[in-house]
């Protein structure tokens, strides 16, 4: 609980980064004293020792998982005052961000015996002497939601399906209903009406609402289809979702009537603190999907790019003319570099998206003409300032990427390999840092639903990630490109266009959005209207022309207007009848669309499973490229009036069953197997985990804990130090190193290579990183490295157009993906193996799949090592200032703060940073013992 604050006289709250101006002359004991009252009657459970029965649990106490901060994430106004005043905390809002931080220093040490000091323990039930409430909500029979001491998550029991469904909305409105509430209103591109007009919010709502720009009938048709097309199921889908969403309401209802709300409502002008007056909105099933887009969008929905695409390979031509600038086009493409890291290594193959021997249909702009389609017209007030037209065009780079941040990990074991002959599995999502988390936990018991595990706020009639009665799974963000860009001819103006030899009028969507300063974000007040061109083909995205004719660039995404279908996958998961071993778990994993790849384990076997509807395209189509809007090029079988086409069967998508491990970090699935981003080369974050988990597996006697230690040394490792600086040193020590600046800082970088190239503390609450110093010169010698490196060879101009494909780097400290700075999540792109291949393809090694030429010095090793020689010493005369330069959280020049993790602060909780690890938000560690 809070700790006990002495009122003694008012205080200057601080203002958190999240809500400018938040609170900042309130008197806290004033206010304190006028609302603890309500909030205590409000919130009070009856306490009961009765026990949860576990149900058919095969775990044997071998399951954990962890999900920092902690599981509430929703404040009454009195404890958001008491937060922003005193540090103080609500119950279970934080206990799970030490053990998840303590892992960092502790892992060495780690038993089985001991996993649980760092993880909860993820068994079904609860121990009657940890039973900490037992409520029936809204007085109903037919449910009971138990929370336990330590964590305070629901356990959801029913004795029927809708009153099981009715508790798990009535948790998470309990746990996150302030972020719900933003969520569902980011995914209709409301964010800024509801919470205010900053400018991160204004990019938030612009990046989500450009992909998916849906109206409510829009929202309502992916309802009513995926009904439809899935019988049954379907059916039993909605009726869950309506029951959830009874319960969701009711809590609204309970909370409002009691007055223990979320305090954000009161501080964003939705509810009066003294009246009570005001309202919250119920929840409607429309909501669910505008929630579904967001997490789409954010996770997966690979591809996109297209243009930058064309942009770059046309600088390449322009370069080396057509024949050599597309051979080496193709080499930084790396679509199937056979030095990848696979996450199925057992050498077969998977055609998809392969470059077409005879292109057909490419639409490529004519150089300089691409112009990007605007999103937001009529700004006014804070719209109009620079930190908002920032934000946009952040917004833009990340939605035309296909750089998009995946994250999550997983490593699987066979039995064949493990102490006990069982499989052993640690994974989870890396879904960035949030206060409240995006997701929450829970478990729920009810007639064809038996699951524990994570769900995003909002949608969390099922378990979405987590374990069942006998099996668990998990998943990873796949990246295989289900996004094509089209080029529609335009005629008689910009807003019409060709279809099938008609001129066709695009379809105008508009958002308008205005604010005005409040408690929570004194934002001065602002207005906007956000608007897309939607055409047959998607929304359009650029503007250019190609031979002369002017076109518009449109993106068709395969779950474009299909989100809410995957609902019938999560269904599947969480049924112990559908459900029974690794053949149906694939079975499930086949109706969720988004683009995932799904891990699963039980007592006997092991299983992995590629999902998404990739579209089948018409023979001779580059994926990479634009292609004309005509009947030739479309998908096969496509649909327009639906966006429905024909899908590769799942056979054709990367699968297995038992293979010896499974390691996945956003790295490629399988052979021939393109995915849409860049970067899987011979150098990617997936071969920290590939080296670790093939060491243990070739030992033999895996154990929970030698594979959480596999996980816990690889989220320390710095990629560019334990995979490319080795390259890097090899060439700087191919003479003796005579500047005695640049011999110290190689000395300092082989001293931190030595000790193992982690980002670690010299002791754990320190703050301060061994090998601090080496730290500081890679992260200021890489981008002077790479630009040392291929600048002179590819020019100014290529140079550029291909970090627009790739970044060049992605460090803790960089402010990089859909969270922001501090988001924990780094090394998935960068040009590492484009350095590693090039250094050895200089020193005269062999390498597979090299680049189309040597770019080092020419080619020329001392030409080489001069240029990082150079670079090097520029490096290390950079200060740490320089280097970290500070931000609203740390000061420049801290090292430790400027990598830390920060739980991005969406409503009025704050929490303090941890120290940088490069692992999953939620996770879990599992070994079943028997199957049923």
């Amino acid at each position: 609980m809070p700790r006990r604050i002495p009122c003694t006289a008012p205080v200057r709250l601080r203002t958190p980064g999240r809500f400018p101006g938040f609170l900042k002359t309130a008197s806290v004991c004033a206010l304190i004293a006028g609302l603890l009252t309500p909030f205590s009657v409000g919130t009070a459970r009856t306490a009961s020792a009765a026990e949860l029965t576990a149900v058919n649990d095969h775990c044997g106490a071998q399951c954990s998982d962890i999900l920092p901060p902690g599981q509430n994430g929703n404040a009454t106004l009195a404890q958001i005052l008491l937060n922003q005043a005193f540090g103080a905390q609500p119950a279970h809002a934080e206990d799970q961000l030490g053990p998840y931080a303590n892992l960092a220093k502790g892992y060495p040490a780690l038993t089985d015996q001991t996993i649980n000091t760092f993880f909860n323990d993820a068994s079904f039930g609860v121990p009657a002497d940890q039973v900490a409430s037992t409520v029936k909500p809204a007085g109903r029979g037919d449910v009971t939601i138990v929370r336990d001491k330590k964590t305070g998550v629901p356990h959801i029991t029913g004795t029927t399906r809708y009153g099981t469904e009715f508790g798990a909305g009535y948790a998470a409105a309990e746990d996150r209903l302030w972020l719900m509430d933003v969520f569902r209103h980011v995914g209709r591109g409301q964010l800024t009406s509801f919470a205010g007009g900053a400018a991160d919010n204004q990019g938030l709502e612009q990046q989500f609402w450009r992909n998916a720009p849906y109206t409510e009938a829009d929202l309502q048709a992916q309802i009513d289809n995926a009904v439809a097309v899935n019988g049954a199921r379907g059916q039993l889908a909605l009726a869950d979702a309506n029951a959830y969403l009874a319960g969701v309401n009711a809590y609204i209802d309970a909370s409002d009537s009691g007055r223990y709300f979320p305090g954000e409502y009161v501080l964003t002008g939705h509810k009066d603190s003294i009246t009570n007056a005001g309202s919250i909105a119920h929840f409607k099933i429309t909501d669910l999907v505008a929630l579904g887009s967001v997490i789409g969008a954010l996770f997966g929905s690979g591809g996109g790019g297209e243009v930058n695409n064309a942009i770059s390979l046309l600088a390449a031509q322009q370069k080396y003319g057509v024949e050599q600038g597309t051979r080496v086009w193709e080499s930084f493409r790396e679509r199937n570099d056979p030095e990848a890291v696979l996450t199925v290594h057992d050498g077969k193959s998977f055609p998809y998206a392969a470059k077409p021997e005879n292109p057909q249909g490419q639409a490529l702009p004519d150089a300089g003409s691409v112009v990007e389609e605007p999103l937001v017209y009529d700004r006014t007030g804070a719209a109009a300032a620079p930190a908002a037209a920032t934000a946009s065009a952040t917004a833009a780079a990340t939605a035309f990427s296909s750089a998009r941040r995946g994250m999550s990990n997983a490593l699987v074991v066979s039995g064949d390999h493990t102490a006990s002959g069982h499989p052993v599995a640690v994974f989870g999502p890396q879904t960035g840092y949030f206060a409240p988390q995006l997701l929450l936990l829970q478990e729920l018991q009810g007639p064809g639903i038996s699951a524990r595990g994570a769900s995003f706020a909002g949608l969390s009639m099922y378990v979405e990630l987590g374990r069942g009665q006998d099996y668990s799974w998990s998943a990873t963000t796949s990246g295989q490109d289900i996004i094509d860009t089209y080029a529609v001819e335009l005629c008689q103006d910009d807003f019409h266009y060709l279809y099938r030899g008609a001129c066709t009028a695009m379809e105008k969507i508009e958002q308008k959005n205005a604010w005005k300063p409040t408690t929570a974000d004194n934002s001065p007040a602002g207005s906007y209207t956000m608007r897309v061109w939607r055409t047959k083909y998607g929304p359009v995205t650029h503007r250019a022309t190609v031979g002369g004719k002017k076109v518009a660039y449109t993106t068709l995404r395969s779950s474009y207007f299909h989100e809410a279908d995957s609902i019938i996958g999560f269904q599947m998961l969480n049924d112990p009848g559908y459900v029974t071993g690794p053949e149906s778990f694939q079975s499930a994993a086949q109706h969720i669309n988004y683009t995932f790849n799904w891990f699963y384990a039980d007592s006997e076997h092991t299983a992995y499973y590629n999902s998404g509807d990739n579209p089948v395209r018409a023979a001779g189509v580059d994926a990479e490229f634009p292609a004309w809007a005509q009947p030739a090029y479309e998908w096969r079988g496509w649909n327009p009036a639906t966006n429905t086409a024909s899908y590769t069967p799942p056979s054709q998508h990367p699968n297995s069953v038992d293979q010896d491990y499974y390691i996945s970090w956003n790295n490629k699935q399988a052979q021939d197997y393109t995915t849409a981003p860049w970067g899987d080369g011979s150098v990617h974050r997936g071969n920290l985990l590939e080296t670790r988990v093939k060491k243990l597996v070739q030992a033999g006697g895996v154990t929970r804990a030698s594979l959480v230690k596999a996980m816990a040394d690889a989220a320390l490792a710095d990629l560019r130090a334990e995979d490319v600086l080795p390259d890097l040193l090899k060439v700087i020590n191919s003479a003796p190193v005579t500047d005695t600046a640049a011999a110290a800082a190689a000395g300092k970088l082989q001293a931190w290579l030595t000790a193992g190239g982690k980002r670690t503390e010299t002791t754990a609450g320190s703050k301060t990183y061994a090998n601090a110093d080496a730290v500081r010169i890679l992260d200021a010698w890489w981008p002077l490295l790479v630009k040392a490196q291929f600048e002179p060879g590819l020019g100014a101009g290529l140079y550029t157009a291909f970090t627009a494909d790739l970044p060049v780097d992605e460090p803790p400290s960089a402010a990089h993906g859909p969270t922001g700075a501090h988001a924990g999540s780094s090394f998935q792109y960068g040009w590492w193996s484009y350095v590693d291949k090039d250094l050895r393809a200089v020193l005269g090694e062999p390498v597979k799949g090299p680049l189309a030429q040597k770019y080092c010095g020419g080619g020329s090793l001392s030409a080489c090592r001069d240029a990082l020689l150079t670079s090097l010493k520029e490096a290390a005369g950079r200060t740490a200032a320089q280097v970290y330069p500070g931000d609203a959280l740390c000061a420049a020049g801290n090292q430790w703060c400027a990598d830390s993790i920060v739980q991005r602060t969406l409503g009025g909780i704050k929490h303090g940073n941890i120290s940088w690890q490069n692992r999953p938000t939620y996770q879990q560690v599992v070994e079943f013992t028997s199957h049923r």
